[in-house]
This record gives C-alpha cells, structure tokens and sequence, in this order.
C-alpha cells in the first residue's frame, strides 16, 4: 500500500507536468456514454445470471457491475458534432436488444432503470456479489473501515431504515452516464457549468423514487449511493469527514489538480495494484503514461460529477463523467437527458463568465440535493441569487440555452429539436419516471402486497420500455396491469401480510389477547428487540390457557407470553412457491406460517390470506362449469 500511494503521489506530479507542457488533446471534443441495467426473471424480481449472460456476449462492450443482476455496456467515443445523438441512439438501441437476447436465453430479461421495484433485502447478500476480486476487496476494504454493519435511513413519503453487512446497496442504483471530453485550459469554467447545471438537469431526468417497498427521494439513488459505500467510521462521522460519494463542496478556481489534491488529502486508498511503470520516467521518454494508480484511486471517490484521465490514439485528455442520470426510463429519454446536458454545458461558461463571483457554491449544491428529493417540484436558487421553481427555469431559460449550445457544436438541427422536444414536453407533462411510478405505486388496492405490487410495476416498465415510446407518454396502469393473474410466478411474498401486530415474550398474555380480540387476529408473533422471531401464539393457547380451573384475570398475577407460546414455529421465506405453502399448512394441520428474511420477520401467510386468494378462482371456475 505504501509502494502505491508513492506510485499516487507520482501520478500526480506527472499528470501536472502534461498540464504544465500543454500535451493533452484540445480542439477535438467527445462524447461517450456507460449504460447501466438490471436483469429481472420471469417472476420480475432480480435474475441473478449476469455471468451466464455475460459468456454470451463475448467480445462484446459489456462488462460486469458489482452484482450478480446488474449489467454495464460502454458506447464508444464520437465527436460531439453533426449526428453524433441519433447515433448514440442507434448504437444504445443495438445494445441493449443484444443484451436482451443474451438475457432471454437465460430466462431474464433487461430493463432500465435507476433503482428496480421489485429489489428485496433478500437479493442484497454477498452471495449475490460478481465474482470478481475488485468488488469483493473494495466490500472488504470498505466495511472494515467502517467497523462493522451499518444503519441507512433515508426519508421520503415514507421512511426506509435498515441495517446492511455489506456494500451490496450499491447493486441496486443503476445510472445513464455521460462523458464528455474537456479542454484543460478551461476546465475550471467547464467543471462549474456542470455543478451549476447538475440540479436541473436531475430534476427533468429523476427515475428512482423508491427502494425495498419504501417511497422516498425522486431520485433515491444519490441518498442510496452515499450509503452504500460509506467508509467512515464512528469518529470520522462526528468530525464531519466528508463521504466518498460527493458533489463537492467548492469551485473549482484553476485546475483539475484540485479536485484530485482534495481526493487524496481527503480519501485514504482503499484498494491499490502493481504499478509497473514510472509516470515521470515515461514523459522524459516522449511516451504517455497511464496513470493507473490516479484512476484506481479517481475509481473510489465517487463524485456525481467525475473528472477523468485517459489516452485516446496515444494522446492524453482530460474528460467529464456526469454520474447523476439514472438509467432509463426508456432509450430516447436517455438521450435526451444527454442532449439536455451536452447543450447546456456547452452554452453555459459563454453565458454566466466568473461563476464563482455571481453565486455561493453553497446554494448549488443546495439545488442538486432539492433536485434530487423532489424532482420537477424543486425551488432552485439561479446566478445572481435568484429563486425559480425548476421547472419553470428548465422552460423559460435552459432549453433555449441548451439548444444555442448544441448549435454551437454543430448538432444536426433536426436533432437538437428532437431530443429537447422530449425533455421539454416532460416538464410540460410533469410526468418524470418517478412521477409515474409514485403513481403507479398509489394505484394498487390497500390489500395488495408490496412485493406483488412492485413485480407488477416491474411488469409495466418492461412492456412499456420496450414500445420505445418516451415516458412522458406512458399511460397509468390499467386495472388488467394491476390484478393478480393466474400463470404468473406465485410466492409467499405475493399473499402475505406484512402490517403485523407483534408481542415480546416478557409481555403479559392479557395484552396479546386483547390485541388479537381487537383486530380479530387467530395468530400472533412473539418477536425479540431485534426483530428475530422467537415464537407464536394463537387464539387456541389462549383459550387452553383461560379455560383452566381457577384462572381468573383478577386473581392471576401476570403470565408472560413466553409460558403458552409456541417456541421455534415453522416458518417459510418469501420465495417459498405457494405450492410449497399449502403443502405444508395442509401436512403440518397448520394456520399460519411466519416468512423470514434474513432472520427477520417480514410477513405471515394465514389460511385466511390463501382463501381469500383462491376464492376468486373458484368462482371464475364455477361460472364457467
């Protein structure tokens, strides 16, 4: 680690000298783009088949993420000119069908989004992690740093609090990230125009509004993404030591060097590699160095805005990585958030000179945060300390910037009015991919469990991403979309009931009878402190225990529930099959089983729960005798 952190420090000093020398590419600007996705089974819950599907696609530009149901593709690099967006289109198009063939032949299918509905605790295991020696160090490095499990609460409509063992939260956020090459004499104006733009160009893109049954930001994944790789320590927290995953929280005065000075002052190196080659030795050559040890460490800080060193045809550049658009929620809105940002970053170091002069940095970074918790509904403060809602900015101001910024590059007119058509009728419908589906999620009855809820959503996106239509367009769930259908996959999670009423074992037995009489429950947990089932209780001990001889409520002291429950219950997990379900109520003489995740309880299947399941078939099937 040592030898690595040299290797960092020389990195640094010949990335300076490039500068210093001018040797870095300018007067030619790319783009490029990575496409994160999710693989979902028939069931639409998460496949994890990414290695099989993965030996399909070989020699492909598909890589792996860091789990088992996640999927990379890299684009590659255009310039920023002429037909270079209808050309990202296409090429996404051609991709994402290739993975979609792969995917299918290993019973999953490929959908695009920036967190999956139907994503459960359960999938969030190690076990679930690519085998892969990166992901599995960086797990390690990550939660020894941090001491151990961790606790994630984030708050929204609703709230999500949990504790994680790993940094398996990071699978479930999947982004649309753009790349776009910069001219180290300008960086630091650049760089401060995509700070500035970054608010409202999340806010027209949010896709991301819920995570494990929980609505929450619109766009969850940059709270998810913070928490997921969080190395801070107890002691790094209460002296406010900033995270890994960062918007930053300054200009940029001059240079690039700043950002990857702060990186190293700020960030510990997590992981390191062999470094073969002295940077400094290679530029005395004449010959480019790789700088792989400043990008190993650049790879573990993750700003939502990334500057970036590579070498195209032998010769250096500096590039920016936007990391804040989610995946989805179809190909033309993905293009079109890319148009919005290409446009806008072009227009906006002409337009707002000496950024840091007009407005604190404080209130942009204000506005990301704003942006990201209430999408289109987000108040921003502008240039000059001026309040606008987003929405309306984005109509009356940025798009007409944006456009004149495309134009500046000489985009293909027909183009430019094609891809900011469909970010401006976005706002105009106010209906983002989180819109629709807080939408979706709110049309389901009270009855429907959540896991069924979102497998159907799941279902939806699908069918609608691939009609190709933009998602300002995609109608609301039809009632067919909503009900519970025969043929589909059936699990316990699909008929439990997860709004439990619970009792502790040193609780006295009069509570849990009079809870169960007052919401008319025949069976009951016994949970510890720590939410781990301990035992049961049904109406039957109770009755046993009331029709003894003598046994009055007034004249008993009080009798624990641990003394009639049942200990060590048979219990079930949520992909328990139905079939399986009914089977072992039926062998067993059983009223209800208990669903664990992970040790927790997380729901109970009564009989009541399967007939009312099976009494609408019984029906259809008597209608039709």
């Amino acid at each position: 680690m040592r030898a690595f952190q040299q290797a960092l420090l020389r990195d640094l000093q010949a990335l300076e000298q490039i500068l210093d020398s001018d040797l870095c590419e300018t007067g030619v600007v790319r783009i490029g783009a990575e496409q994160e996705m999710f693989l979902v089974n028939r069931a639409y819950s998460p496949a994890q088949v990414a290695p099989q599907v993965l030996e399909r696609l070989e020699n492909s530009p598909f890589t792996t993420e860091m789990g088992k149901f996640n999927l990379e593709a890299n684009l590659a690099p255009q310039r920023f000119e002429g037909r270079c967006l209808r050309d990202m289109e296409e090429e996404l198009g051609r991709q994402v069908k290739q993975a979609a063939i792969a995917a299918q032949a290993c019973g999953a299918e490929v959908l695009l989004t920036g967190i999956l509905p139907s994503v459960r605790a359960s999938d969030l295991v190690v076990g679930n992690l690519t085998d892969r020696v990166r992901y599995h160090e960086l797990n390690r490095a990550v939660m020894k740093l941090r001491g151990g499990a961790y606790h994630v609460y984030i708050k929204g409509i609703d709230e999500l609090n949990v504790i994680q063992d790993s940094v398996m939260l990071e699978t479930c956020c999947a982004s649309f990230q753009i790349h776009l090459q910069m001219d180290p004499r300008n960086f630091a104006a650049q760089y401060n125009a995509v700070q500035l733009a970054a608010a409202p160009l999340l806010a027209a893109a949010v896709n991301s509004p819920a995570l494990l049954g929980k609505r929450l930001w619109s766009e969850t994944r940059i709270a998810l993404f913070q928490h997921a790789v969080d190395e801070r320590s107890h002691a790094d927290i209460a002296r406010s030591h900033p995270t890994r995953v960062t918007f930053g929280d300054r200009w940029v005065e001059k240079s690039v060097l700043e950002i990857y000075r702060e990186q190293i002052i700020r960030f510990r190196s997590i992981m390191s590699g062999d470094v073969l080659d002295d940077p400094l030795d290679l530029l005395a050559q004449g010959k480019t160095p790789k700088l792989s040890a400043l990008a190993l460490h650049n790879g573990t800080v993750w700003r939502w805005n990334r500057p970036c060193y590579g070498i195209t045809d032998g010769c250096p550049h500096l590039r920016m990585e936007f990391r804040a658009f989610p995946s989805g929620p179809t190909i033309i809105d993905e293009v079109a958030n890319a148009a919005f940002f290409l446009g806008l970053v072009n227009a906006l170091p002409e337009e707002y000179e000496n950024l840091p002069a007009k407005m604190p940095f404080d209130d942009v970074k204000d506005n990301f945060f704003a942006a990201a918790r209430q999408g289109l509904k987000a108040q921003v403060t502008w240039v000059e300390g001026r309040n606008h809602p987003v929405a309306e900015l984005i109509t009356s101001q940025l798009l007409t910037l944006a456009a004149a910024g495309l134009r500046k590059a000489s985009v293909d007119a027909e183009d430019v009015d094609r891809y900011l058509g469909v970010i401006r009728d976005r706002v105009h419908a106010d209906q983002t991919g989180s819109k629709w589906t807080i939408t979706a999620m709110g049309s389901f009855k009270e009855h429907t469990t959540p896991e069924l809820r979102d497998r159907r959503i799941v279902e939806a996106m699908l069918k609608r991403q691939n009609s190709g239509e933009p998602v300002h367009r995609w109608l609301p769930l039809s009632a067919a979309e909503r009900e519970d259908r025969r043929g589909a996959p059936r699990i316990a999670a699909d008929v439990m009931s997860t709004d439990l009423f619970t009792v502790r074992p040193n609780d006295p037995v009069t509570l849990a009878a009079s809870m169960m009489d007052w919401r008319h429950i025949r069976n009951m947990p016994v949970e510890d402190e720590s939410g781990r089932l301990v035992g049961l209780i049904s109406s039957r001990d109770l009755l046993r225990l009331f029709a003894k001889p003598g046994w009055t409520q007034a004249s008993s002291a009080p009798i624990p529930v641990r003394v009639i429950m049942q200990t060590d219950p048979v219990s079930i997990s949520p992909e328990t099959t139905l079939s399986e379900v009914l089977k072992l109520m039926m062998e067993r003489a059983l009223d209800c089983l208990p669903v664990l995740r992970e040790q927790q309880l997380v729901g109970l299947v009564t009989r009541y729960d399967l007939l009312s399941l099976m009494t609408p078939l019984f029906a259809e099937r008597a209608n039709n005798a």
